[in-house]
């Protein structure tokens, strides 16, 4: 094990750059995930790690032999780990392939349409996990999935289930060629009832918060659902809307 006591070391200034640099993420092609629940999921799930750092007092699970191991003193685990209260093991980890596939496999996927909130995508990579879909597709818009925020709202789920940034534009053809029907969640001449919607092959969207699903993915759409819920309430939290399809999807 090495040991690091300067916060100016290089992997100190290289931990902090993936954290707070989406492109730098990119090219480096690495991401940070930050406590040891989440290090023992991406251990589990056989997660590309490259490196680990720990405080002297925390037990790690068994790593590969080829991950770097370093031991850091607490007030320098403090200074780079993006929690208020560091559990005192912080990991990189290779960042999959985010381009899609030339087809999708599966039934049931979820596109997350302009989505900001990494907590709100970490959620839903979780529950989409969680009842069965078969992966998410961000557009290009979307919070970066492999922002610290997310990966740790995703409780490793993020090891475990595909996800894929896609172009809006490209979308349809995709779908297309997966042989999956669009579906959007929003109000027009076509909305359907959820419960009365076939959703035994769906790619269904969910637009974000402020402005809703895309124009453009509204007019690629087949048709668009509708949750039902009480007149006076006009909208539901995206989590929250994308757990009811998922549930509607699995049922």
């Amino acid at each position: 094990m090495e040991r690091i006591t300067s916060r100016k070391n290089p992997l100190i200034g290289h931990i902090r750059k993936l954290l707070a640099d989406r492109a730098y993420r990119r090219e480096c092609g690495e991401f940070v995930g930050d406590g040891v629940k989440l290090l023992e999921e991406a251990v589990r799930w056989d997660a590309p790690l490259t490196c680990v750092l720990c405080t002297e007092e925390i037990d790690l699970p068994d790593l590969p032999g080829e991950v770097r191991l370093v031991e850091v003193p607490r007030d320098v685990m403090e200074s780079i780990s993006p929690m208020k209260a560091p559990q005192g093991a912080l990991f990189l980890c290779r960042m999959p392939e985010l381009a899609a596939p030339e087809t999708l496999d599966g039934n049931h996927w979820l596109v997350l349409d302009g989505l900001q909130d990494p907590g709100n995508v970490g959620t839903i990579w979780r529950t989409a996990d969680a009842l069965g879909a078969d992966g998410l597709l961000l557009s290009e818009d979307c919070t970066d999935p492999w922002n610290h925020k997310t990966v740790r709202a995703t409780m490793g789920a993020c090891f475990r289930l595909p996800v894929y940034q896609v172009e809006r534009q490209a979308l349809p053809a995709l779908l297309k060629r997966s042989d999956l029907p669009l579906y959007a969640t929003a109000l027009r001449d076509d909305t359907v009832d959820l419960r009365d919607a076939d959703l035994t092959r769906a790619a269904v969207v969910i637009g974000s918060e402020g402005r809703g699903a895309s124009e453009e993915l509204l007019d690629a759409s087949d048709k668009t659902l509708k949750i039902p819920m009480r007149q006076r309430c006009e909208s539901l939290n995206a989590a929250a809307a994308a757990t009811v399809v998922l549930w509607e999807m699995a049922r």
